[in-house]
């Protein structure tokens, strides 16, 4: 329970700087009108704009971090 109690102490910051080397978050947007992805790292700074999902996927892949889906 130590270790619960001392995640709720993280700053929203701290707490996306645990998976900014390994999580990188896959959302649906739109640039000028157009249906894209964009993906981001844990600490919410943006690598990519693609215009599919799966071009999305395979940019994290390739640099070694695991995808998360964000609706």
């Amino acid at each position: 329970m130590q270790f619960v109690t001392s995640l709720r102490q993280l700053s929203p910051q701290e707490l996306g700087l645990l998976g900014v080397e390994a999580v990188a978050y896959v959302k649906p947007v739109f640039v000028e009108g157009v249906a894209a992805y964009a993906v981001h790292a844990a600490d919410g700074s943006q690598i990519a704009i693609v215009l599919t999902r799966e071009a999305a996927y395979t940019i994290v892949h390739r640099n070694g971090m695991v995808p998360v889906s964000i609706h």
